[in-house]
């Protein structure tokens, strides 16, 4: 692997480069790069390599300041890294900082990022679940969107191709609302999580419950050996970056696949600031770099152009890409450009109890919940609001040490940290969200950042359709919960913004028709042919799904047929 170092204003050509090493832009530097093609891949982050840069990974609680624990004084500069989960003192380095990289927001939206080599691929919660055809078709058949330009049977051979190679976790369910995929062996259900599961499926016909299904190596095969990966040790600490390689990221498996081709070169500390058009050839020829230590500015060029900086920056990049020909952005004739944005909803939950099992307990940390496919507006439209949701849940004990009722010292409290407490339940929902043209991004007309890039803004809310769409989650819950032998049944509407969930997609999506899309079904944009874009940008509709997977899937397919049609001089 080579790091590009060089100062000055100089020109290096490749046959191919890709914007961002994440999960996407990952998969398209080893595709590119088992293909013989020399491959550029730029990040704006720092490097991070596999092994070397995970300071934290074996730390013990007893071994950080705070135990673990957020400063007060990260909180105050994070206030919205802060909201992300897993922000935490053992993974704050691996986060983009509040005030380094601001943004405007016209409504609130919570932007959580991760810029270093690999992304967000070493902090993502890595659950893997492929779409059906029902979720590639719901946009024509429910009038929402525009309609996508492949279905099911297009990516199902590169699904089962990504699969293979990062290693996925599942059992082999025969649903049709959710694809079985090319499985290692799955993660096990507690005992109350399958007792519920028996119950929710005895009262609902209509609704699977599942072991899910997630990026571990439970049973690493000979081609995750060969990467260097070895078997979860079902720690979770993975957003501490994985010395056993345990889970997927593009640190851990496919740059370093890239790497060791020769055909490799990746340059850190690289924004993109934009793509380069040429006028008489009619296609991109490279891209401007900002170097965010030296503030040095240089172009690159290639054959290919790959975007995949992350949906928002993609967006971003291409609305700052302009030419005469281009004037609102690269490829952005129909000014479509960095609307239709879409996200996943959070916002519902459910607590719950389950009395007995005061004998049973479980072992490690299991990386994945039990989980539910949609079960709403499936086949055809059956409530007041549009699509639905999955549904998510687990069973776990209160930890050891817990503090028995109304006693501080003596013997009940000597007694109850010496036992496990007992089963709570918590049930979450994930659901889609409808794009629409008002959910928008922009480039700010008054402010830029660091290097001379306009800031992205942000005009993107709920709708009524999410609040329908949550408050019947937040009811089918708790009758599944009181279906199941649950008490002490809760609901709560978190009322966070849109952008917490990361999940966010669109602004560049695929289509039929160059008037109403901006990618065809090779993920080329329409009249740019030699710039893909393989990211959640190129997303028509989210689905209820975690996305991982399709983009990986989307990304292999479309890096291979843009080798082949070099190979044919057509690019």
């Amino acid at each position: 692997m080579t790091d590009v170092t060089s100062k000055g204003n100089l020109a290096h050509t490749y046959d191919a480069i890709v914007i961002g090493s994440g999960i996407s832009g990952g998969w398209a530097a080893k595709e590119f790069c088992e293909k013989g093609l020399k491959t550029l891949v730029l990040e704006r982050g720092r490097n991070v390599t596999h092994l070397k840069d995970y300071p934290t990974a074996t730390k013990n609680p007893w071994d950080f300041p705070h135990r673990g624990q957020l400063a007060s004084e990260d909180k105050g500069k994070n206030p919205i890294a802060d909201k992300c989960y897993a922000y935490t003192e053992a993974t704050k380095h691996f986060f983009v900082k509040d005030a380094e990289h601001p943004y405007e927001q016209k409504k609130p939206f919570d932007w959580i990022r991760g810029y270093q080599v690999g992304g967000k691929s070493l902090l993502w919660a890595r659950q893997t679940q492929r779409w059906s055809k029902f979720d590639f078709e719901g946009p024509a058949r429910d009038g929402f969107a525009v309609d996508w330009p492949i279905r099911y049977d297009d990516i199902a051979p590169w699904y089962s191709y990504v699969e293979r190679f990062a290693g996925i976790s599942g059992n082999k369910d025969g649903l049709d609302t959710l694809p079985d995929g090319e499985f290692l062996p799955p993660w096990e259900m507690n005992v109350v999580e399958k007792t519920m599961q028996k119950r929710i499926m005895a009262a609902y016909k209509d609704r699977d419950v599942i072991i899910g299904r997630c990026a571990h190596l439970t049973r690493p095969n000979q081609i995750h050996l060969d990467q260097g990966r070895g078997q979860c040790q079902a720690r979770s600490l993975c957003d501490r970056g994985c010395p056993f390689g345990g889970y997927f990221s593009s640190n851990a498996s496919t740059l370093p696949w890239a790497a060791k081709t020769g055909n490799l070169t990746l340059r850190p500390f690289s924004v993109v600031h934009s793509i380069i058009y040429d006028e008489k050839l009619g296609k991109a020829t490279g891209v401007r770099v900002i170097d965010t230590q030296t503030h040095e500015a240089m172009e690159y060029f290639a054959r290919i152009i790959f975007v995949n900086a992350a949906t928002l920056n993609t967006n971003l990049i291409l609305l700052n890409s302009t030419s005469a020909r281009f004037p609102n952005g690269l490829g952005n004739d129909n000014g479509l450009l960095g609307k239709y944005m879409a996200f996943h909803n959070y916002r519902g939950s459910l607590t719950a109890s389950m009395d007995g099992y005061d004998d049973a307990y479980y072992y490690g940390r299991r990386p994945t919940a039990v989980m539910m496919p949609n079960f709403r507006n499936v086949r055809k439209q059956e409530t007041d609001f549009l699509r639905g949701y999955m549904t998510f849940y687990t069973a776990t004990r209160a930890g050891w040490g817990h503090q028995a009722d109304g006693e501080q010292l003596g013997g009940g409290y000597k007694d109850s940290i010496a036992e496990p407490g007992n089963w709570g339940i918590y049930m979450m929902m994930q659901g889609e969200t409808i794009p629409k043209r008002q959910n928008q991004v922009a480039l700010s007309t008054t402010q830029k950042d660091a290097w001379g890039v306009p800031l992205l803004s942000f005009d993107i809310a709920y709708d009524d359709n999410d609040v329908k769409l949550m408050n019947d989650f937040l009811q089918q819950g708790a009758e599944m919960l009181d279906a199941a032998g649950c008490k002490n049944i809760s609901t709560n509407d978190s009322k966070q913004a849109p952008g917490l969930d990361i999940h966010e997609v669109g602004g560049v999506r695929m289509g039929k028709d160059p008037n109403t899309s901006l990618l065809n079904k090779w993920n080329q944009l329409h009249a740019c042919k030699n710039v893909f874009v393989t990211d959640g940008a190129c997303m028509t509709s989210t689905g209820t799904q975690n996305p991982s997977l399709t983009f990986m899937a989307l990304t292999a397919r479309a890096a291979n047929y843009a080798a082949e049609e070099l190979k044919k001089r057509n690019l």
